[in-house]
């Protein structure tokens, strides 16, 4: 009897354990093929292992996702010709609650991002070529924009495609005006401060980028060139200081780049390649902050528009969105390779959050 009281404490412990190692991953989708809306699952730290997916809330092409600060709220674009900005409610299952649906002031919003206080949110509208920013109340609904800034011309056509506040400032990758845009907060509100803060030659379109945690390095990745430009900020100055392909190089055909990301030790830099179908692993220079390519790592389907880092930054998870699967990758501590563990079926998969 004691023998049997034993296994059954040992189940309990287990089980226990592998419940608390199960964190939520939301993915967000397009809704024009059998999607729905937003999904949750449950992803382990231990394991890799992605299970229970549900849907969280069924709404329209939420493209783009991002949690508040304290993680009570999410909010999403919702890539439509109108183009909307939703705010919702986490409910203790990992449902979610509508709380606010905004015009996003421009078509085809593709990426939201908030400030550290979550205060402020930033929605990039790549059709309609506009950053607009959204106050942020304390319940977690949204406030019409109060700013908008339209960065079309007579002679370029704006295609704005993510932000991120960094610090005070907001920056903008535009990949219509092929620039990266500085705004700086004056008096409570962003003004520009450059009209790009480096000068790029020929057509890269400048997509998605990440800084390092002190803000001294930019990384951006380029949609139509499929490469990384690296650039250095030194007191408010920037400079280019790498240029990087992210695809092999015996690869001939058509590609478009779409995400970047650092590990979370800064020591290794990840990279989407749409047609190749791969992830680029670059080795980072920690105090000069050069790459140096070590390797393309099949991502098991077709069209990796986004990828995320679990908060161990032991797994890099890739959403391919026409193949409609989510593929867990393995990161070796040591060399930042990517080694396959598994896919999950997940439909019209274009956005990850953590």
């Amino acid at each position: 009897m004691q023998y049997r009281h034993l296994i059954l404490l040992v189940l309990a412990v287990f089980t226990t354990k592998m419940h608390a190692q199960n964190i939520p991953l939301y993915v967000g989708t397009y809704t024009n093929e059998d999607a729905e809306g937003i999904y949750q699952l449950q992803f382990n730290t231990e394991t890799g292992t992605l299970s229970k997916q549900t849907l969280a809330i069924k709404i329209d092409n939420p493209s783009f996702l991002e949690y508040s600060p304290n993680r009570k709220y999410l909010y999403s674009t919702n890539a439509t010709n109108s183009g909307f900005v939703s705010s919702y409610v986490v409910n203790d299952d990992g449902s979610l609650t509508m709380l606010t649906r905004m015009r996003s002031h421009g078509e085809l919003p593709c990426h939201i991002a908030l400030n550290k206080a979550g205060t402020k949110a930033a929605v990039s509208n790549y059709r309609g070529g506009t950053l607009a920013v959204f106050p942020i109340n304390e319940d977690g609904t949204l406030s019409d924009a109060s700013q908008v800034f339209d960065h079309n011309s007579e002679k370029t056509k704006s295609h704005a495609h993510s932000a991120h506040f960094v610090n005070d400032d907001l920056f903008v990758a535009d990949l219509g005006t092929n620039s990266v845009f500085q705004y700086e907060l004056k008096k409570g509100e962003y003004k520009l401060d450059t009209d790009a803060i480096v000068k790029v030659k020929g057509n890269p379109g400048p997509r998605h980028f990440t800084t390092t945690q002190d803000g001294e390095f930019i990384y951006v990745i380029n949609e139509i060139e499929s490469s990384v430009t690296s650039i250095k900020r030194s007191n408010n100055k920037f400079k280019e200081i790498d240029f990087d392909s992210t695809l092999s190089e015996d690869f001939k055909g058509e590609n478009a780049s779409a995400d970047i990301h650092l590990s979370k030790d800064e020591q290794f830099l990840y990279a989407s390649n749409r047609g190749e179908n791969t992830i680029a692993v670059f080795k980072r220079h920690p105090k000069k902050g050069t790459l140096e390519k070590i390797q393309n790592a099949s991502v098991h389907g077709d069209w990796p528009r986004n990828f995320a880092i679990d908060p161990t930054g032991k797994f890099l998870i890739v959403a391919n969105r026409r193949s409609n699967n989510l593929v867990v990758f393995k990161i070796d501590p040591n060399t930042g390779e990517l080694s396959f563990l598994q896919d999950h079926k997940t439909p019209t998969p274009v956005c990850l959050l953590f």
